[in-house]
């Protein structure tokens, strides 16, 4: 079992006044995995804020999974990607990389994401955009390869090479 934490990052909805759906919705996607969510949080486009959040779930509470969502727009306050590079020990651009190109074959606004994924402390790291239906999009793109790359992040011996063809049609196997 994985532990998982939400990060909604949206001035909006820290301040009330917007209710945050793009969080529930990660909470509802990854039920699909062996996980459960530790904590959630909305905070807003702070980026001190988020790293220090960031730092927190992976140095100190050590969740397995921290997905954020919100804030890797090109509005002058989407600040998520910048945060969370100032965390990383390891950059995975092909998690971002995969989300982008399938968003691509949804809309062409897909490759206006900044979003960033990495390893820090043990932790994975994923951002993802902050509208419910572009959470939705996205996470479905990576869930398949998730508990893959958490057992590889924990320290899984397993050559990875053998484990082609173990995934299909979206499924965890």
């Amino acid at each position: 079992m994985f532990s998982v934490a939400i990060l909604t990052i949206s001035d909006k909805g820290a301040r009330g006044e917007r209710e945050d759906l793009s969080g529930p919705e990660i909470r509802q996607i990854i039920s699909e995995l062996p996980a459960r969510v530790e904590a959630y949080e909305v905070i807003p486009d702070e980026e001190e804020k988020i790293v220090h959040k960031l730092i927190d779930y992976a140095d100190r509470k050590k969740v397995d999974l921290i997905l954020t969502t919100g804030g890797t727009g090109l509005s002058p306050r989407d600040v998520t990607p910048e945060a969370t590079r100032k965390v990383l020990d390891k950059e995975i651009p092909g998690i971002a990389e995969a989300m982008r190109s399938e968003g691509m074959k949804i809309t062409p606004l897909a490759m206006l994401s900044r979003a960033v994924a990495g390893i820090r402390c043990g932790s994975l790291i994923i951002n993802l955009p902050g509208s419910p239906q572009a959470v939705r999009e996205n996470l479905t793109v990576i869930l398949p390869a998730l508990k893959h790359a958490l057992e590889k992040v924990k320290g899984d011996p397993t050559d990875c090479a053998r484990l082609r063809g173990s995934f299909s049609e979206g499924k965890i196997r």
